[in-house]
């Protein structure tokens, strides 16, 4: 039950953000992610933190997207500009805006 209480959580949190949600993809995210979405803090992702973001473009941006640097961390700056009212950032919504942002959701 709880699982479904935090996919709906995901789903709502994303569809703040983009009106073509593909549960599939975001789903591709969840599995990719991992353990990594139990933990309390680093299921979210802090858009300050130099070493955060670094993760993030030579993890998913890199090794999942197929990104260079500069096209993830430009597609990076979009997200946090969009989430920026958002004091936490969810770590499923920002690496699916990353991949929708740089058009490489049909990689997921």
């Amino acid at each position: 039950m709880a699982l479904n209480a935090i996919r709906t959580d995901y789903v709502e949190n994303l569809q703040k953000y983009t009106t073509k949600l593909d549960e599939s993809k975001l789903d591709a995210i969840k599995k990719y992610c991992g353990i990594a979405l139990r933990g309390k803090d680093s299921q979210f992702v802090s858009m300050t933190d130099d070493a955060e973001i670094k993760r993030v473009v030579d993890g998913f941006g890199a090794k999942k997207l197929g990104l260079s640097e500069a096209d993830c961390r430009a597609g990076m700056k979009k997200v946090h500009e969009a989430m920026k009212a958002e004091k936490t950032k969810m770590r499923t919504t920002v690496l699916y805006l990353l991949a929708e942002n740089t058009g490489t959701l049909g990689k997921l």
